[in-house]
C-alpha cells in the first residue's frame, strides 16, 4: 500500500470515529468519490478540533491558515490529511474559497461570537457547515455543481441548525449560545436558569421549533434540486439529509430534552431509512 492510499484510510478512520451517519451515507458513493469525501471530511473535523485548542493558544488556527494557503498555493505540507487532499485536488476541479471560508467559521467559535437573530445564526452555519456542501460538489456532482451550489449550501446550513438544537446543553456547558438572542428575549426563555432546571420550558419549545421548522425548510429546498446530482451521488446525499434529519424527530419524541441527552439515530434506524429510498 502506497503512502497515498494509506492517508486515504487514516481519513476514513477519523470519519468512521466521528460521523458514522456521514461514513454510512457516502459509503454508497463510487471508491474515487468516496475517498475524496473522506480527506475533505478530515479537514473539515480537524479544523474543527482545533477550535478547543485555539481557544488557549490561538496561534495554532493561525499554523493551520498558513498551512492551508501553503497547499492551495502548491507547496506540500506533512500529514496524511494534506496527502489524501492533494491527491483529491489532483483529481478534482476544486474550489479553494470554502475551504478559507471553513477556517473564518472556526475564528467565529474561537472569538465566542453570539448571535442575535436567525439569520445571523444562517450566516454563521455557512461557515462552518454551507461551505463543506461546496467543497464536496466537484467530488458529488462534477457536470452541474454550478447549478447545485445554492441548495449545497442550504443542506450544510439545515444540518448546522439540527446540530445547534441537538446541542444546546453541550454547547451551553463549552460557554457558546448558538440560539438567537432575539427569539430567546421574545419567548422569555433563559437559557441558564434551564440548563441548572433541565427542564424544557413551553417558551423554549416554541424557540427550538422556530428554529427546526427553518431547517426543515432548508432540507426540503435542498433537495428539490436532486435530480441534478448523478445518479451515483443521489442516494448518499438524500441518505445524509434525511439521517440528520431525523435527529429532529428523536428531540421531539423525547420531549426538547437537550439539556441531559444527546440524540441520535441508531444504527438499525439508520438502515430503515436508507432502505426506503
Amino acid at each position: 500500500m502506497n503512502h497515498v492510499d494509506q492517508a486515504y484510510l487514516s481519513c476514513r478512520d477519523l470519519m468512521m470515529a466521528h460521523s458514522k451517519t456521514f461514513y454510512k451515507a457516502f459509503s454508497l458513493l463510487p471508491p474515487r468519490q468516496k475517498k475524496a469525501v473522506w480527506a475533505v471530511y478530515a479537514f473539515c473535523r480537524y479544523a474543527d478540533d482545533l477550535v478547543d485548542e485555539a481557544g488557549k493558544y490561538p496561534e495554532t488556527l493561525d499554523m493551520f491558515e498558513e498551512k492551508l494557503e501553503g497547499f492551495l498555493q502548491g507547496k506540500a505540507q506533512e500529514g496524511f490529511i494534506w496527502t489524501a487532499l492533494a491527491d483529491v485536488f489532483s483529481q478534482f476541479d476544486m474550489d479553494p474559497q470554502p475551504f478559507r471560508d471553513m477556517i473564518i467559521g472556526q475564528r467565529m467559535d474561537v472569538v465566542g461570537t453570539s448571535y442575535s437573530t436567525l439569520e445571523a445564526v444562517e450566516e454563521y452555519a455557512y461557515y462552518v457547515a454551507g461551505s463543506v456542501g461546496l467543497m464536496l460538489l466537484p467530488l458529488i456532482a462534477p457536470d452541474t455543481k454550478h447549478l447545485l451550489q445554492e441548495d449545497a449550501v442550504k443542506l450544510g446550513n439545515a444540518m448546522q441548525l439540527t446540530n445547534i438544537l441537538r446541542d444546546v446543553g453541550e454547547d451551553y456547558e463549552r460557554n457558546r449560545m448558538y440560539l438567537p438572542h432575539s427569539l430567546l428575549k421574545e419567548h422569555h426563555v433563559d437559557v441558564h436558569m434551564l440548563s441548572l432546571s433541565h427542564v424544557p420550558t413551553e417558551g423554549f419549545k416554541q424557540v427550538w421549533e422556530i428554529i427546526a421548522q427553518r431547517a426543515e425548510t432548508l432540507y426540503d429546498e435542498a433537495l428539490s434540486t436532486i435530480t441534478l446530482y448523478p445518479m451515483y451521488s443521489r442516494t448518499p446525499i438524500k441518505g445524509a439529509a434525511y439521517m440528520y434529519r431525523a435527529i429532529l424527530t428523536k428531540i421531539r419524541k423525547n420531549k426538547y430534552q437537550v439539556f441531559t441527552e444527546r440524540h441520535y439515530v441508531t444504527v438499525e434506524e439508520k438502515q430503515h431509512i436508507l432502505s426506503q429510498l
